[in-house]
């Protein structure tokens, strides 16, 4: 009789299922829903329970039209994933923020647009910007490879301008409903909280290459663009497609770029390694000395305008943020600059606390249809709330308008601002004087005039379906030398994947960009076999050519200005040769640093004291961007039986970097076996005159030929 009771009770609490078609809905006894499934795989619903339909897309009016403000599923997982994290960014953690201005230096854009920004050459508008990795928690180490955010607030007289973007131009997905399934991919992974601050996991790559979308961007992550030296030398994007409207409300494309006046310069894997090691905040204490220096660091604000009839003619979509408009089709127009020249009293209250938006926009700045602008748009209000804690994070100085702004707005945790007078709603009759502000006809935003239709659905534009055709041509515009370092950053990040059958899919769609790079890197990993390439779902376009923008090296700055050259001294350095190297350096715009057996300095041939920078142990020379080498003929022969000096040599030299050397440097190459490999990166300094001629060098940045030799197969 127990059995059976026993019995009785397990089918009374056994699951009963539903047929739905094909999909089948499992309850519990007391009616709850165990599991949702369809063909024997859980469906994906809301925290409703509500089946998705499609999570790829997010609804629009029309393939490439807006996205409608009632797509629930994706105003849920927005809003969902703007408040994972408490009290740090979810993204974009660890940044680094400054004051400066904005000037507009040509006046090409004030007939194009009515922002009050534009209309006077050689103002100067208050600016914040915002530097930072993306993927990394706010204590993670700078030189991690990772995509650089480049936000940048416009303190303009008709209201904050945010132009929130990158260093570098495109992104990993095409509509933002997928945005929280990047994130999460790239973050470390949830069972195990690591890896973290880097990409070099499964789950990335797992999504990356489920994603077709992605490949472009894939090319850009693995290569230097995401190894900036400094943020001074790293270019900022808008990304999205925006509209300049003019006085009649005829609108215009623009994508907005800033530019280093500095050149692009990025270090290579094994020097962010140590970097990392050495001086985990080497980003930010070169942006602080720069800007302390009096060195202030600017970057030229260009322009790529375009109208309709580029876009019809175009080979892809405009509205799609994984690709670009290539400058040699569309030239990048200097209209401004951007100047940084202020560090911020607090770090916390400014850095830490401002608060960016795409949906902060002007008169004269209008939005495209673009599916992850729109989600952007929508969803950063969300992450402002979660991590200020209050609707008045605008009431905080850091990101107040600096201007004249009137609202009905009131109440709520930590007002510090509320409407003065009797009305706090509108209309109302009470006059001027206790009415309150009024809407403008005349001077307020006016979105540009654009005739919609279509119907309503979850699609994307046709165009955005070419996944390979500009990773292709990003690969092509690039130096042997970088693609080099993109084939290794494969390698090695595909290398950290545990799943044989991820690296794999990523080898098939790498097939599709390029066979020569595709076989290194299976190569590589031992693939024992190669995949075939994975299906486009529109066929590449094999023809584009070559964009010579795209490259960091053919835009280097072909001078020394900015950097940093490091001199390995020890007592009785020859002063001539010191002074002449300091001197020259000097006259280039750049810095020198003095690295010596004790940080107290050394005594020079002349009995002078220099003190020291850092002590040898403490200073390798992935701090710098050249290294001299000026010991004496004692200093010499103790820095031969130093390991870390030994260290700062062979690194120099393997990361092709300009070395110059002082006559007793021999000894110290001797014993490292450096002597035979001496190239024409390496400058002897036989006399004082010598110094210039190395500086000049050094203007090249790096010495590459010599990566040949050192690289590792």
């Amino acid at each position: 009789m127990a059995e059976k009771t026993k019995a009785r009770k397990l089918a009374q609490a056994a699951p009963t299922s539903t047929q739905f078609s094909d999909a089948t809905v499992t309850r519990g006894p007391g009616g709850e829903t165990h599991q949702v499934s369809e063909g024997g795989v859980p469906v994906l619903t809301t925290a409703q329970g509500i089946p998705v339909y499609d999570d790829q897309n997010s609804l629009k009016v029309g393939p490439r039209g807006p996205v409608l403000l009632e797509d629930f599923a994706l105003r849920e997982k927005l809003f969902h994933f703007d408040h994972e994290r408490i009290p740090e960014r979810v993204v974009h953690a660890r940044g680094f923020g400054a004051h400066g201005f904005f000037e507009i230096t040509d006046p090409a854009l004030a007939k194009l647009s009515t922002a009050d920004v534009f209309q006077r050459v050689g103002e100067q508008t208050p600016a914040f910007v915002r530097f930072s990795t993306v993927a990394g928690n706010k204590g993670s180490a700078d030189v991690a490879r990772d995509v650089r955010g480049f936000a940048v607030k416009l303190y303009t007289q008709q209201g904050n301008w945010d132009i929130v973007g990158n260093n570098i131009p495109v992104f990993f997905i095409q509509d933002a409903i997928k945005f929280p399934d990047l994130i999460h991919a790239a973050k470390q992974e949830p069972d195990r909280g690591f890896p973290q601050a880097q990409t070099a996991h499964d789950n990335f790559w797992d999504f990356l290459s489920l994603s077709p979308e992605a490949m472009h961007m894939a090319m850009w992550i693995m290569s230097d663009r995401t190894l900036p030296r400094s943020f001074r030398f790293m270019e900022g994007f808008g990304v999205h497609t925006f509209r300049l409207i003019d006085v009649a409300g005829k609108s215009t494309f623009v994508k907005f770029h800033w530019k280093p006046k500095l050149g692009l310069q990025s270090v290579v894997w094994n020097e962010a390694v140590k970097l990392n090691g050495a001086d985990p905040d080497f980003h930010r204490r070169d942006m602080w000395d720069a800007i302390t220096g009096g060195d202030f660091p600017e970057w030229e604000f260009g322009v790529q305008i375009f109208d309709e009839a580029f876009v019809e003619s175009f080979d892809f979509d405009v509205l799609d943020a994984t690709k670009l408009i290539p400058e040699e089709l569309v030239p990048v127009k200097i209209v401004g600059r951007l100047v940084l020249n202020r560090v911020v009293d607090n770090f916390f209250a400014e850095t830490e606390q401002v608060a960016f938006s795409t949906g902060n926009v002007p008169p004269g700045i209008g939005f495209t249809n673009d599916p992850l602008l729109q989600g952007r748009n929508f969803s950063y209000l969300d992450t402002q709330l979660k991590r200020l804690g209050s609707t008045n994070f605008t009431h905080l100085p850091i990101n107040a308008p600096k201007c004249p702004f009137h609202t009905l707005q009131q109440d709520g945790h930590m007002a510090m601002i509320n409407p003065r007078g009797r009305a706090n709603y509108e209309p109302n009759s009470w006059g001027p004087e206790k009415g309150g502000p009024r809407e403008s006809p005349t001077i307020g935003y006016k979105p540009a005039a654009e005739q919609i239709s279509g119907d309503k659905l979850q699609a994307r534009g046709d165009l955005f379906a070419d996944h390979y055709s500009q990773a292709r041509q990003f690969y092509v515009s690039q130096t042997a030398v970088e693609q080099l370092h993109i084939k290794d950053a494969f390698v090695f990040e595909l290398s950290k994947v545990e799943t044989p059958a991820i690296r794999a899919r990523m080898v098939s769609h790498l097939l599709n960009i390029d066979k020569g790079l595709a076989k290194t890197v299976a190569d590589g990993l031992g693939l024992l076999e190669m995949p075939k390439p994975a299906i486009p779902a529109r066929k590449v376009i094999e023809t584009l050519p070559p964009s010579p923008a795209l490259s960091i090296i053919q835009n280097g700055p072909k001078r020394f200005e900015g950097r940093k050259l490091g001199i390995l001294v020890t007592d009785g350095v020859d002063m001539a040769l010191l002074g002449a190297l300091q001197k020259a350096v000097e006259g280039a715009g750049g810095l020198v640093e003095l690295v010596a057996p004790k940080v107290g300095g050394v005594v020079c041939s002349d009995g002078m004291l220099m003190p020291a920078k850092q002590k040898v142990n403490g200073g390798p020379s992935v701090l710098y961007d050249a290294v001299a080498i000026l010991p004496s003929a004692e200093g010499a022969a103790l820095l031969a039986q130093e390991a870390t000096a030994k260290d700062f040599v062979n690194d120099a030299f393997a990361h092709a970097k300009f070395i110059a050397y002082g006559p007793h440097a021999t000894v110290l190459f001797d014993k490292i076996n450096l002597t035979a490999d001496l190239d024409a990166g390496c400058l002897a300094l036989k006399k004082p005159a010598d110094a210039a001629a190395f500086i000049q060098a050094c203007g090249a940045l790096r010495f590459w030929p010599r990566e040949a030799k050192t690289h590792a197969v």
